[in-house]
């Protein structure tokens, strides 16, 4: 998600994203793995370092000190995804963000990766999400994997365009200075237990009862036979948040579910008319254009903590339209580790950045698993944080990764076509047809302009940013074949 469609902008799909929440709607160090897991085997809760970013001596005489601020080499507990931000949601950074990290347990450091500075991904301007006093500017997060010494450099963008030709001299100016209340955030995701514990432990409970574990599908390298094809059944939610949450997906899948396992057409016919038999319009009725559902990693299958989050849930009418985003926290991930990635974004958006929770809707990684968002029920039009100006009335769908250079795998692009192809169906969506939806107010269209965007669109089509990426951006026409397609169009 990230830099700026156009220059004059400079936002990006982070930050758009944090923009969006406010629409209104109906060392010590190594550590030991003891040190980290909890005794019982329960889910480690995770945690979040915040370390105030200070004035660097500047190797560049013409800025100031506020200029450039960072954190100097330190070891710190374990993380695994990294972030910066600021007092106010509103300030602009801009400037190059930049940090390297240690490998836990090793003298190994990375060389400098950058932070995506504009996080443009947010809720829509006067929503309750985004006036609530708790939400802040953000970098968009960065996964780093497990490290545990941490280096950070902030420098202003500088203006280069003043010269004095007569004495063959540069004046450089600051454009803009740093945003106040520089922070690094360090998020340590968690754990989940391991699949032996949560079984035995749920056997002990019910001895007829066995919980399988929820893998999220290997790299494509790795070998069909060792993976994990048990079909899974549902694990007791602990606590109130988790029984809601849960309970949002009546319907689709047994209380405490792990996954929400895929259909075929005719079984997700008949479930559309179930779920939905008083709302559809005649046409649907008589030829429901719908994909089959897709698997579904549920909230309780990635381990979000519930207690994170506020708990009420909050809809909108319906999805017109599907907004295509990525998450600008690099590609170095393996599929195996997406579920405690997407517990460090969750933890990022609500701790960090002061979301109600998670932004997105849905997260898909490059290997096609597709994993519920923000909580209120997958089928459910659940208002999302991630397009500013248009979170009401359609879904946020995050490639987890970054696309601006790199092309999205083929698995990764065909489970957004399969998502999209399921959840626009149950509200009578076409994937290649255009529809409209009211501006909520945003950088690229003024509030209460009503937009002819297509169904399936980028980020950047509803706010200036390069978000999802140009390469990603570039496959959203097969994605809108390939959905209504699977629609039976």
């Amino acid at each position: 998600m990230r830099g700026l469609l156009a220059s004059s902008v400079g936002v990006t799909c982070a930050a758009a994203l944090a923009l969006s929440l406010t629409s209104p709607a109906v060392a010590a160090r190594p550590v030991s793995p003891a040190a980290v897991r909890p005794a019982s085997g329960a889910e480690a809760p995770g945690s979040t370092q915040s370390l105030p970013l200070a004035p660097l001596a500047s190797r560049d005489v013409t800025l100031a000190p506020a200029d450039e601020q960072g954190l100097p080499r330190r070891d710190v507990r374990h993380f695994s995804l990294a972030g910066v931000i600021w007092d106010d949601p509103d300030t602009e950074l801009h400037g190059r963000v930049q940090i390297r990290t240690r490998a836990a347990g090793t003298d190994t450091w990375s060389g400098w990766q950058d932070l995506e500075a504009h996080n443009d991904d947010t809720a829509d301007p006067g929503a309750a999400e985004r006036v609530s006093g708790r939400v802040h500017g953000a970098t968009a997060p960065l996964w780093v994997g497990d490290s545990d010494g941490v280096e950070v450099r902030v420098r202003a963008e500088a203006d280069r365009g003043a010269e004095d030709m007569a004495r063959g001299s540069r004046t450089v100016t600051a454009a803009a200075p740093l945003p106040a209340g520089l922070r690094v955030e360090l998020v340590d995701p968690g754990e989940s237990a391991p699949a032996s514990t949560r079984q035995g432990a749920a056997a002990a409970g019910d001895p007829h009862r066995a919980v399988a574990r929820v893998a999220p599908t290997p790299e494509p390298a790795e070998d069909p036979a060792t993976m994990d094809t048990s079909a899974p059944t549902a694990e007791p939610p602990e606590d109130d948040a988790a029984m809601d949450a849960s309970a949002a997906n009546a319907g689709l899948a047994a209380p405490g579910a792990i996954e929400i396992p895929a259909l075929d057409r005719q079984q997700t016919e008949q479930e559309l008319f179930a779920l939905r038999a008083g709302e559809l319009t005649e046409r649907q009725r008589t030829k429901p254009y719908i994909g089959a559902r897709p698997r579904i990693v549920t909230r309780r299958g990635w381990g979000a903590d519930e207690g994170l989050r506020e708990g009420r849930f909050v809809y909108t009418k319906k999805v017109k339209a599907a907004f295509v985003h990525h998450t600008a926290s690099g590609n170095g991930y393996r599929c195996t580790q997406v579920p405690s990635l997407i517990r460090g974004i969750y933890r990022y958006h609500v701790k960090s950045m002061g979301w109600r929770d998670i932004g997105y809707n849905f997260l898909v990684d490059k290997c096609g698993n597709i994993y519920e968002g923000r909580a209120g029920g997958v089928a459910k039009a659940v208002l999302g944080a991630h397009t500013l100006g248009f979170n009401t009335n359609s879904m946020g769908i995050a490639v987890v990764g970054s696309y601006g250079s790199k092309k999205p795998p083929a698995a990764a692009t065909t489970a957004v076509a399969r998502l999209a192809a399921w959840k626009l169906g149950l509200y009578g969506g076409n994937p290649k047809e255009k529809t409209y939806l009211k501006s909520g107010g945003g950088n690229r269209y003024p509030k209460g302009k009503k937009v002819r965007l297509n169904v399936i669109s980028g980020h950047r089509d509803g706010f200036a940013t390069e978000c999802p990426g140009r390469k990603l951006y570039r496959k959203l026409g097969s994605t809108r074949t390939t959905a209504a397609r699977l629609q039976g169009r």
